[in-house]
């Protein structure tokens, strides 16, 4: 590839003229296109490079098939998987530099397939109406960046000529750049923080730095989790200390902060040996007051802030997150230790804080020792999760499992 390109992908009957201009844009800053049509029902305005035949191909349908169904989300579904083969394959024989997406709802949609077959690193850029909201589905565990139009992607005129043109010079900023080269650590560390966890993980953290390791820190606000989740599957970490489990109680009571149903699975998927505790498990996250859901009006809430409203999980649901905890961890292929605090998950559950609850805390205990699988250890400390004396606990439990991890390798 002697001049770099952009992977530009979009419905091409209805975003033509927007995609003509930016492809000019491009131009302008000498940057090649693929335009990449993954529209179905009307016909494109513009010549493409990949046409909606070959997209549809790519994901083993036919564009007539899809047309005849008259199945908005099925054809989405199945454009979107094509075109994340077309650009998979472009990637892999080095014509592409980066991928350009711009659109509604749609584009939205497409973009999030597309960057889970794309490297970290590698330029990626939303325009959309659909970044002014909750971007988490589209964000997931990539490094996308977005940009929102102000107005919708419907023809060019002073403020859609404004913002493309920059969301173009963006683009073209990220590719012409010269290669980033960064020595990988040989030994590079997750940790999942939350606020009511930070004295705990800033802890390990700096014991990591003086091993001469690299911490990665990552914030359990559900997005957090993706993306750890997703460096996980990536092969960047040697090791997890998953110390805030927290995503685990919003995904099971419907909080705000949940990472879905894949939360704590890739490190025990992949084989990466893990250090794991329930930090803020206490805890289920919602919005500003008035957003708690009515049924849990009732329940011992925090203000966090004004815009963040903390409810204290129950014993019950205590216990079904131990069982979860365990289940999940059960199917690792690495070392793994569980080390709990038995006198406080977060900050504000200990002695004399708001969420002090002792029975709700034991009934997590209880579950994970019951269902733990027999050789993954299980440590209660009568500490809290901020105490120094459990980081360096943390911290000693994750030499073992690295050099354990070794041995089995």
């Amino acid at each position: 590839m002697t001049q770099p390109a952009v992977a530009l992908v979009g419905a091409l009957d209805t975003k033509g003229e927007e995609y003509s201009y930016l492809r000019d844009r491009l131009r302008g800053h000498n940057i090649a296109s693929v335009l990449i049509d993954i529209g179905v029902l009307g016909v494109p305005t513009i010549q493409t490079d990949v046409t909606r035949e070959s997209v549809a191909e790519a994901a083993g349908l036919t564009l007539a098939d899809l047309i005849k169904a008259a199945d908005r989300d099925h054809a989405m579904q199945g454009m979107a998987r094509g075109a994340r083969a077309v650009v998979s394959n472009l990637l892999a024989q080095g014509s592409v530099s980066g991928l350009f997406v711009m659109g509604g709802s749609n584009a939205g949609y497409a973009m999030s397939v597309l960057t889970s077959a794309l490297p970290f690193g590698f330029p990626k850029m939303l325009v959309s109406t659909i970044v002014s909201g909750d971007t988490r589905p589209y964000v997931s565990g990539s490094d996308l960046a977005m940009m929102y139009p102000v107005e919708d992607i419907a023809g060019i005129n002073s403020i859609s000529r404004s913002i493309i043109d920059r969301a173009a010079a963006a683009i073209a900023g990220m590719v012409l750049q010269p290669p980033i080269t960064v020595d990988a650590p040989s030994t590079a560390i997750g940790l999942s923080m939350f606020g009511v966890t930070t004295a705990c993980v800033t802890t390990v953290a700096t014991h990591i730095r003086e091993r001469g390791w690299e911490p990665h820190v990552f914030h359990a606000t559900g997005t957090g989790g993706l993306s750890l989740e997703s460096i996980i599957a990536g092969g960047h970490l040697s090791a997890v200390v998953d110390v805030t489990t927290t995503e685990l109680a919003d995904e099971l009571v419907g909080g705000v902060c949940t990472a879905g149903q894949n939360r704590l699975t890739a490190a025990a998927r992949d084989g990466v040996p893990q250090v794991v505790s329930p930090g803020a498990l206490d805890m289920v996250n919602f919005g500003s007051r008035d957003t708690v859901p009515e049924r849990y009006r009732h329940r011992t809430l925090f203000a966090h802030n004004p815009a963040v409203t903390l409810m204290r999980t129950s014993p019950d649901e205590n216990a079904e997150l131990g069982a979860i905890m365990a289940r999940k961890l059960n199917t690792a292929t690495a070392p793994v230790e569980i080390h709990i605090p038995a006198r406080g998950f977060s900050q504000i559950s200990v002695v004399g804080g708001i969420f002090h609850d002792p029975a709700a805390d034991h009934s997590f205990i209880e579950a994970v020792q019951r269902d733990i699988r027999a050789d993954i250890p299980v440590y209660v400390h009568e500490l809290s999760i901020n105490d120094p004396e459990f980081a360096s606990i943390v911290f000693s439990a994750l030499q073992r499992v690295l050099t354990l991890g070794e041995g089995t390798q």
